[in-house]
């Protein structure tokens, strides 16, 4: 029967052969994808993280994502670095994390990073010294209060945005990552965002998006230069979870709670330089794929400015 095909192909014309195998090598690409995102979602093991290293610092712990990988890690039993602004806040995840994970050291270093981040920045060097700190979570990031265009954005909240989202999370690394080098072992994960990677563009959060963007390319460079050197360098790329910063309180099927998100986002480290650990994630990045980048950008800036009309409301309220 294989020869009858084969015999039947011969017979057709340059040009239908041509589509044929283009076909067949497009459907092959599919399968192979698919089958990856099965193995990759469902079926590829977490590696031991403890082989990293028996510390990690977490940097935004005492909320959202950041706050779920403090307690995922915990779980698996590293020692923990929080990294934060707010000291009463700091001690209370401290003493929470300490109450359910009693074998767990923990060691709080108050960083404002949107003040001087080179003291807070000494501040890590001077807590890192010694530990062998093998795991390192950049989460700590702002975005706007609400949507608005860029020539709305006061000089505050521009500086704000650059200083804790990019200047941050660069100095912070660069205070772990010599120690790693020396123990040539490590893995660093930067938290970026749907906003710069996913979606075409994000309208209306223009800064935002930008400053996650170049943690995504940051991240990629350094994967390049340290792989051979034992550090796995990755930037996860969440859509929405319900967190404050997302002003969302409730979870749902396509937005997990940050410890689900969390728990999703320890199982995919030392991996891929780029991913989307939340696998309802994947299926929506893979859907946008699919359609034209102007529908995108036109559903985008309408959903923004819905969000902008609703911030300005609130915002005037206030005012009265």
């Amino acid at each position: 029967m294989s020869l009858c095909f084969v015999d039947e192909l011969k017979s057709q014309p340059s040009w239908l052969l041509v589509l044929f195998t283009l076909g067949s090598l497009s459907f092959l690409k599919f399968l192979f994808a698919s089958l990856k995102w099965v193995y990759v979602s469902f079926l590829r093991p977490a590696k031991n993280l403890k082989k990293y290293g028996s510390w990690a610092l977490v940097t935004g712990p005492t909320d959202g994502i950041g706050k779920g990988f403090a307690f995922q890690l915990a779980r698996k039993g590293l020692n923990l670095i929080l990294v934060g602004r707010n000291p009463d806040k700091l001690k209370d995840v401290s003493t929470s994390i300490q109450a359910k994970y009693s074998n767990v050291q923990i060691k709080n270093v108050v960083v404002d990073f949107s003040g001087d981040i080179d003291e807070g920045v000494q501040k890590i060097k001077e807590t890192v010294e010694g530990l062998d700190v093998g795991i390192l979570i950049n989460n700590v990031g702002v975005s706007y209060p609400y949507a608005r265009f860029f020539h709305e954005v006061d000089e505050e909240l521009l500086k704000h945005l650059i200083r804790v989202n990019v200047e941050g999370t660069t100095k912070v690394t660069q205070a772990v990552l010599p120690g790693m080098l020396k123990r040539k072992k490590g893995a660093i994960v930067n938290i970026g965002s749907g906003a710069a990677i996913v979606i075409p563009s994000d309208p209306l959060y223009a800064v935002y998006a930008a400053t996650k963007a170049y943690i995504d390319q940051f991240s990629r460079c350094l994967y390049v230069e340290y792989k051979k050197s034992g550090i796995d360098v990755q930037c996860q790329v969440p859509l929405y979870v319900a967190t404050k910063m997302a002003s969302i309180k409730r979870s749902s099927f396509w937005v997990p709670s940050a410890d689900s998100y969390a728990r999703a986002g320890l199982h995919a480290i030392g991996y891929e330089p780029r991913c989307t650990p939340y696998w309802p994630h994947s299926l929506l990045w893979g859907l946008i794929q699919l359609l034209p980048e102007s529908a995108v950008d036109s559903w985008r800036l309408g959903f923004c400015l819905r969000i902008r009309k609703r911030g300005q409301l609130k915002d005037s309220r206030k005012n009265e």
